[in-house]
């Protein structure tokens, strides 16, 4: 497969200073500027109402969901727009009727949106939860293969699975996972949380049951907008809400559609944010995320955290850890050098995306290595070779990295 080339660095499209290494795109990220015109546009919309047709509303959400289904290979019909992925959690779980005292996989140290909703789901039908353990040798789509297809096990009824685990990136590779849950004939519903927007997602590959995923984080939006992608076969099933906008006639999946839909603010932040990743194209973006991560990696290496091997990790999320544990504050520490990350789990979670640059992945691997007191302001990697400065005149004049 040839190589995609990387977009170059887009920070001349965010507010991030030059002097702040902001590395935290899986907490939330910043909004483009594009973004934030948009929500403006949207408030102006709501603050004088009597200037702009009401009428004009449902069609920018007809222009939001069919962004989103774009961005994950989905009719637009197959795609609904909610409040976010526990939302979704919560339509996906009331939607299915697996068969009494089977099993429902998924990985251990899960988000709270992917396991309450599921819980719950267990115990109404007898399922028996299997957790499988973090492998020691960080392969988890071997070990959760291992899990699916364990002859000895009750049969699968619902497997509950990520691209990655969120805390630190490592990989789960669904091209692999998602045939062997089919096989046995198991619900699939993916939490897209950490993926959609910074690597490639297509649900005609994987044909999960359900898919969710929202805007905050890696599709450059605001709080408060998700999408819910339903199979066909999935379409016809029971709202959380109860509402005028998603009884019949409603199409498809519109019929899991949230209340109170039609928010000209959030809808046009949502669609500017999806246009965004879609002009870049995702491979492009997950190209320059996976030069960024690999830098970073072999950077925090040099100081002595473990890092997993670049197969076994996703290429815009990386987790570093420490033997003994990362050092008490560290993250607020790194913050009073104005480098933002987080610690989940115990890993640090470095998640950087388009606005990063070389001199951000520079910044974090010296502030990292003063705070541990291995090479206080060293500005070298671990073959010795300088990290570029940030030659900034102004906000749009912007390094990339060198090629790899």
């Amino acid at each position: 497969m040839p190589r995609v080339e990387p977009i170059p660095s887009q920070r001349h499209l965010f507010e991030v200073p030059a002097d702040v290494a902001y590395l935290d795109a899986a907490a939330w990220s910043p909004l483009p500027r594009a973004v934030r015109a948009a929500g403006e546009a949207g408030i102006l919309v709501k603050s004088q109402p009597w200037t702009f047709p009401r009428t004009a509303i449902p069609a920018l959400a007809e222009r939001t969901r069919a962004a989103a289904a774009r961005l994950i290979g989905a009719g637009i019909d197959d795609v609904a727009i909610v409040g976010s992925v526990s939302h979704a959690m919560a339509i996906a779980a009331r939607n299915l009727a697996p068969a009494p005292g089977g099993r429902l996989l998924r990985v251990a140290d899960e988000f709270p949106s992917l396991r309450y909703a599921f819980d719950r789901l267990a115990e109404a039908h007898a399922l028996v939860v299997e957790e499988v353990a973090r492998p020691a040798d960080g392969d988890w789509t071997a070990a959760l293969l291992a899990a699916i297809r364990r002859p000895t096990a009750k049969p699968l009824a619902v497997a509950t699975l990520t691209p990655l685990h969120w805390t630190d990136g490592g990989r789960i590779d669904l091209d692999r996972l998602a045939p062997a849950v089919r096989d046995t004939g198991a619900a699939l519903v993916i939490d897209a949380t950490q993926a959609v927007g910074a690597m490639p997602v297509d649900v005609a590959r994987w044909r999960p049951d359900f898919l969710a995923f929202p805007t905050y984080k890696w599709a450059l939006g605001p709080y408060g907008v998700a999408f819910l992608y339903a199979a066909p076969g999935r379409q016809d099933g029971v709202p959380i809400e109860e509402h005028t906008g998603n009884r019949s006639p409603a199409a498809g999946a519109r019929r899991y559609d949230r209340g109170e839909l039609n928010d000209p603010v959030a809808l046009s932040m949502a669609a500017a944010g999806l246009d965004l990743i879609a002009g870049w194209g995702v491979p492009a973006v997950a190209a320059r995320l996976r030069d960024l991560t690999d830098r970073l990696a072999e950077g925090v290496a040099g100081l002595g955290l473990a890092v997993a091997p670049e197969p076994l990790r996703a290429g815009h999320i990386l987790g570093a850890r420490l033997p003994g544990g990362l050092p008490e504050n560290l993250v607020d520490r790194l913050q009073e050098a104005n480098v933002f990350v987080s610690e989940r789990s115990g890993a640090l979670r470095l998640s950087p995306h388009v606005w990063a640059d070389a001199e951000d992945v520079a910044r974090c691997v010296s502030a990292l290595g003063h705070l541990l007191g291995r090479g206080a302001g060293d500005r070298t990697d671990a073959q010795g070779r300088e990290f570029p400065g940030r030659a900034r005149a102004n906000a749009d004049a912007v390094p990339d990295p060198a090629p790899r």
